[in-house]
This record gives C-alpha cells, sequence and structure tokens, in this order.
C-alpha cells in the first residue's frame, strides 16, 4: 500500500486531465496488472474533462457582473443558475465547452456474486487557490455561502440600480481573481488528496481479490477529474456500469485528522446517504458521523440517483489537512492515519457477509 502511495506522490501533480494525471492512472494500471494478474478485469473509461474549474466560473461569474452592472435581470438569472448547476452537479448547455481534455477512470473487478461493492477514490488533484490558505480555509464555508446568496439575490437586485451595480462589481473581481488563479496557482502534490485514499482503496481490493467477500463482486474505481466536478464519477454513474442496488464505499483524505464517515453531502442541494454500509458504520466504533457540506465527494452522481453510498475521510477543525494548497506533500501525511483508515474499511465491508 505504501509503495504505491509513494509512486503517487513522486509526481509533481496529478492535475485533472493533464497529461500528469495520465501518467499516474497507466501507474495505476501497471501496479494492479502485476499485483494481481489474471485474476481480475481490469480497463480503462476515457471521457472528457476541464483542466480546471475556474474557466467555468469565470463565465458565471462575468454572467453575473453584466447582468447586475447593467441591470439585466434575465442575464443575472442565467449566471445564478449556472452558479447552482456548478456546485449541484446539474446540466448545462455550455458544458461540452469546457470538457475538452481527455481523462480517464481505471476499474478493476473481481468476485462472482449477484451483489456489488465498489470500493472508489480519485487520484487527481487540484489547483491551489487563496481561499484555501491556512489561515483562510476554515472560512471557506461561511465564504461560499455568501456567494452563494449574493448570486441568488442578483437576479432579483437587478431592479434596483445601486445594488445591482455593486453586485456586480463583486462579481467581476471575483472573475479577475479566477483568472488570476489560472495563470498563476499551481496544482499540488495531493499527497494526502488524495493518494491516500487510492491507497486504502487499492489495499482492499488486493484483500478482496486474494479473500473473497461471500455473494459480492467488487469493483475498484480509481477515478480522474474529480477536483473539477466529479467527472470521473459522473461518467461512471451515467455508463450503468455501477447497478443501482450497489454499495458505493468513498475514500478521500485520509491521512492525517480525525477519522468521519458521511452520512450526506451537498454544497447546495443535499443528498443523504443511505444502505448496508451507513448501517454499519453507525455500530462500528472508530469514525464519527458528519454531514459533509464543505465541498462534494465522488459520491455525489451516485447519491443523487439514490445508489446507497458512504464516504469515509479525516478532518482536523473541520476541514481536511493541508487542503488544495502546496503543503499537501508527503511530510504532511502521518501513516497511522491511513492503516487506520484501512482497518475502519475492512471492518465495514467484512460485516456485509
Amino acid at each position: 500500500m505504501r509503495k504505491l502511495w509513494e509512486e503517487l506522490c513522486a509526481l509533481p501533480h496529478r492535475g485533472s486531465a493533464t497529461a500528469l494525471e495520465a501518467q499516474a492512472a497507466q501507474k495505476l494500471q501497471d501496479y494492479l496488472g502485476q499485483r494481481l494478474g489474471s485474476g481480475i478485469s481490469l480497463e480503462t473509461q476515457t471521457f472528457q474533462a476541464p483542466r480546471s474549474y475556474g474557466p467555468e466560473l469565470i463565465l458565471i461569474s462575468l454572467l453575473l457582473a453584466l447582468g447586475g452592472w447593467f441591470g439585466l435581470w434575465w442575464l443575472a438569472l442565467l449566471g445564478a443558475l449556472g452558479f447552482w448547476a456548478h456546485f449541484s452537479g446539474w446540466w448545462v448547455p455550455w458544458r461540452r465547452f469546457f470538457d475538452r481534455y481527455p481523462s480517464q477512470n481505471v476499474l478493476a473487478q473481481t468476485g462472482q456474486g449477484r451483489k456489488a461493492l465498489v470500493l472508489m477514490a480519485h487520484y487527481d488533484t487540484a489547483k491551489s487557490f487563496f481561499l484555501y490558505h491556512p489561515k483562510q480555509v476554515r472560512f471557506f464555508r461561511r465564504n461560499f455561502l455568501i456567494n452563494a446568496a449574493l448570486a441568488t439575490a442578483l437576479p432579483f437586485g437587478a431592479f434596483l440600480p445601486v445594488v445591482s451595480q455593486v453586485l456586480g462589481l463583486y462579481f467581476l473581481v471575483q472573475a479577475a481573481l479566477l483568472a488570476l488563479r489560472e495563470f498563476k496557482e499551481p496544482y499540488v502534490n495531493g499527497a494526502n488528496d488524495n493518494a491516500t485514499g487510492v491507497a486504502v482503496a487499492v489495499a482492499l481490493f488486493e484483500e478482496l481479490a486474494q479473500d473473497p467477500l461471500p455473494d459480492y463482486r467488487v469493483m475498484l474505481a480509481l477515478t480522474g477529474s474529480e477536483e473539477v466536478g466529479a467527472k470521473g464519477a459522473l461518467y461512471l454513474a451515467r455508463s450503468g456500469r455501477v447497478p443501482t442496488d450497489a454499495l458505493v464505499l468513498n475514500i478521500d483524505n485520509v491521512g492525517k485528522g480525525e477519522l468521519f464517515y458521511a452520512t450526506g453531502e451537498g454544497m447546495l442541494v443535499y443528498h443523504a446517504y443511505r444502505g448496508a454500509l451507513l448501517e454499519r458504520a453507525k455500530a462500528t466504533p472508530g469514525a464519527s458521523p458528519l454531514a459533509y457540506r464543505l465541498a462534494f465527494f465522488d459520491t455525489r452522481p451516485f447519491a443523487a440517483r439514490g445508489i446507497p453510498c458512504l464516504t469515509l475521510i479525516r478532518l482536523e477543525q473541520g476541514t481536511p489537512p493541508n487542503w488544495h494548497w502546496p503543503s499537501d506533500r508527503p511530510e504532511g501525511v502521518e501513516w497511522a492515519a491511513v492503516e487506520e483508515t484501512l482497518n475502519y474499511a475492512r471492518t465495514l465491508v467484512r460485516q456485509l457477509a
């Protein structure tokens, strides 16, 4: 498990839909092929994704800015709908103009049971931004809710000239800051987010390949482009490869901090989790329940479709340690926390039998 984690961390980054993300995907395929041999099926799902969420948010901010500055309520409404769609995973007509670069999911499957279990973790990494600075990140949720409130109110404020122009200027500044991010900010190494989750998911999959879970077939889904809108997970959900009665166990940011199991997720629209894994987690000591509203997970498209999900995550003071910041490097990971997460995940999964 640690060797695979170190190989992923040896790359400078694994930015969504970049050449280094593709290189990481190849490392994962090689590792699984060598370790597990012919006993599993191994494949790659390819899809299109953006390399950053910035360009789409710049467009949304400009729609809001122009709608406010010129008092065009319909343009502000389009921007507000775009804002809600972006952070809720809804379809928008301009999405295809941003999903332009190749990305991939690495999938493996073992077992022949009639029930399905999916072990999922994303392997891509994010661009940084000043909002993730260690002194600012604790206010991330508050700042997001302020943005959401202003974006939602702007179509109504467009009928009040002074109010709409002030809000228009606010979103124009936001567009400029996002544009600066695109040129200036680096992709992070992602030792914690989410090389640790990949290591745990792969290790547990290896164990289940060698010691099968009775009556279950197990899929390992290592997803690309999570950081730009859960694109890999969305493609997997739409592909029909995951049955509607499958159990999805997602592992994200587990290298440091207190262990939590999410009971649901949603930055704007909240999706409550359900199913056997959640019930096992409630009865298993070692992790605390969490209604996760800070950001989204790869479970979002599955939970939105009513598929039973559970996510494991570790937090410090309400946020993942070194979240989307250049300090997310191997020295910031406590390996004992990774091993404890594997033990907890193993306990949950084995109870399914």
